[in-house]
C-alpha cells in the first residue's frame, strides 16, 4: 500500500521518537544502577598548574567509555562516564586530564592509576589489534560508595599515539610507587567479604 508522503514522514518521525526515547530510557536507567555502585570521580582542579608539567600531550583522541574493571561490557552510566566524546587526553606528574568536548573533563589523578596498556576493544567498541588505550584506576570512597576499579578507554587520532600514551602513564605509576608507600587495595570480587558489583547490574 502506498501511503501518501506526508504520512509516511510522519509515521517515520513517530518511529525516530520512539526510537530515541527507548534509547535515552536505557541510558538513563544504566546510570542510575551504576550510580549506586561507583563513587563520584575526583573533579578535574581549577588550577591546572597544580598538576605540574605535563609529560605528554595534550593527545587528539575519542574518550571510547568507563567500565568496571577487567569486565569491558560493564559499561559506567553514572557521573557522565560513560558519555563517548571527543577528548584532548594530557599526561601531567599530577595525574591524567581527559578533557572531553560536550562533557566534563574526566581526571585520573596519579595516585589513582593502577596499570595501563592496549585492548581491541570495550563496551560496545570494537576496532580490533590494539587499537583503545585502557587505562585502569582506582575511584575514591567519595564516603557514600566503597573505592572501586574502573577502565577508562582511549581511541587515539593517530596510532603512534597510543604507545605514547601508555608509556607515559606507565612511567608515572611507576615513579609514584618509588616515591609513596602502596595504597591498600579494595576488596576484589574474590574476596568472601566482598559483593561482586556485576551482580548489581
Amino acid at each position: 500500500m502506498n501511503l501518501p508522503t506526508p504520512v509516511a514522514i510522519g509515521i517515520w518521525v513517530v518511529i525516530g521518537v520512539l526510537l530515541l526515547l527507548v534509547v535515552l530510557t536505557g541510558r538513563r536507567k544504566v546510570a542510575q544502577r551504576t550510580g549506586q555502585l561507583v563513587p563520584t570521580p575526583p573533579a578535574a582542579p581549577a588550577d591546572l598548574a597544580g598538576l605540574g608539567p605535563a609529560r605528554l600531550g595534550p593527545v587528539e583522541a575519542t574518550y571510547v567509555s568507563t567500565t568496571l574493571a577487567g569486565d569491558w561490557l560493564a559499561r559506567v552510566g553514572a557521573h557522565g562516564l560513560g558519555d563517548r566524546a571527543a577528548a584532548r587526553v594530557t599526561v601531567h606528574d599530577g595525574g591524567v586530564l581527559v578533557e572531553r568536548t560536550g562533557a566534563t573533563t574526566v581526571f585520573l589523578p596519579t595516585s589513582a592509576l593502577r596499570s595501563a596498556g592496549l585492548a581491541p576493544g570495550m563496551a560496545g567498541k570494537y576496532v580490533g589489534a590494539d587499537g583503545l588505550v585502557v587505562l585502569t584506576w582506582l575511584a575514591p570512597s567519595d564516603g557514600r560508595v566503597r573505592a572501586l576499579q574502573l577502565d577508562t578507554g582511549l581511541r587515539t587520532r593517530y596510532p603512534e599515539d597510543r604507545s605514547r600514551i601508555v608509556d607515559a602513564v606507565r612511567h608515572l605509576i611507576a615513579t609514584s610507587s618509588i616515591a609513596e608507600p602502596p595504597a591498600a587495595e579494595p576488596p576484589t570480587a574474590e574476596s568472601p567479604t566482598a559483593e561482586s558489583p556485576k551482580e548489581n547490574l
